[in-house]
């Protein structure tokens, strides 16, 4: 399918309905917000204040939403509160999309906004992120994935319509290392970090790695700061916040994930970074089983591995190997 034959799959599963939809917006739920504007029956853009957002997180979200005459409500779900979301353990975005969604789910359902989904698209199931396993425990719908949507076509998609979206609205808390408490100290030492970087590299994304005296800079452009003058001013500035040594990431910050497999002679395999719970993933593959032990699972054309390694064989060519490849991602389970 190409890219307008997916739009037309998530504008027939919003039509007519009434769509309540965990607002970022960033680009996957501005891309709902948008479709569901000009086809649902009626649209409510919920955000959720978790006090770890970006300066500028609130203001963006009810513009984008007024932009789309959509209605917006935002909830306040202050995180410092939560000991357990503040010990920063692994499983940290599990427990943090816990507190969100259902606190999202109820708040639609009780104003008569019975199709509540999120942002979610298919390349998030690629990615090392466990808080996917709160959509499914929650049963938020996933149009994005329905559609097979990647992050790089919903960008493409975005900006070949000059809709407007934020590169800012990751959680701060993904800036610190897991095992390492959360504090409003920090956070905020990152937000003020982020800002300054954003304002000298003219960069809307950045990102400030924080690893106590250690501040490790991430930027999706590096064009505008490659000068003396501007790294001793992102130095100095970064250092009265109080990080002793200033490093850069060389590697540009890229949020265009697509898929693709390693394909050769009608066989490809694919490494997920995450274990794969084997018994929560035949649950959601009974029927189409052929074999399966407690390291394995054999489909007709695919092996789903615990350790995240996914095999296919004897595909007629590159596109039947993605599509049964992405056909198969959303019934996978992960560990925690």
């Amino acid at each position: 399918m190409n890219l307008e034959e997916k739009i037309e799959i998530v504008k027939d599963i919003l039509k007519d309905k009434r769509v309540a939809v965990g607002f970022s917006g960033g680009a996957d739920s501005t891309l709902i917000a948008y479709l569901a504007s000009k086809v649902s029956e009626d649209v409510l853009a919920i955000t959720i204040d978790n006090h770890l957002f970006p300066n500028s997180f609130l203001k963006h979200t009810e513009e984008m939403a007024a932009s789309f005459n959509i209605k917006h409500h935002i909830i306040d779900i202050n995180f410092y509160e939560d000991e357990e979301f503040l010990k920063n353990l692994p499983s940290r975005c599990y427990s943090c999309r816990n507190l969100m969604y259902e606190k999202i789910k109820s708040y639609g359902l009780e104003n008569g906004f019975d199709y509540v989904c999120d942002g979610n698209n298919i390349s998030d199931l690629v990615i090392d992120r466990p808080g996917i396993l709160i959509t499914y425990k929650m049963g938020f719908h996933t149009p994005l994935i329905e559609a097979r949507l990647t992050s790089k076509e919903i960008h493409e998609y975005l900006n070949r319509n000059n809709i407007n979206y934020s590169k800012s609205t990751t959680c701060l808390a993904t800036r610190i290392p897991t095992e390492t408490e959360i504090t409003t100290d920090k956070i905020e030492k990152i937000k003020k970090a982020e800002e300054i970087l954003s304002s000298l590299s003219g960069r809307e994304l950045v990102k400030l790695r924080d690893f106590n005296e250690l501040g490790i800079c991430e930027l999706d452009s590096f064009s505008k700061i490659m000068t003396d003058k501007s790294f001793n001013e992102i130095n100095d500035q970064l250092k009265l916040l109080g990080y002793k040594k200033v490093c850069l990431n060389l590697s540009p910050l890229d949020d265009d994930e697509d898929i693709e497999l390693d394909y050769e002679n009608n066989s490809f395999q694919y490494q997920l970074p995450f274990t794969v719970n084997i018994e929560n993933t035949k649950n959601q593959l009974e029927k189409d089983i052929i074999f399966k032990n407690d390291e394995k699972i054999h489909l007709e054309k695919i092996v789903i591995n615990k350790n995240g390694l996914i095999e296919g064989y004897d595909f007629r060519d590159y596109t039947e190997a993605l599509s049964e490849f992405m056909n198969i991602l959303a019934k996978i389970r992960r560990d925690i």
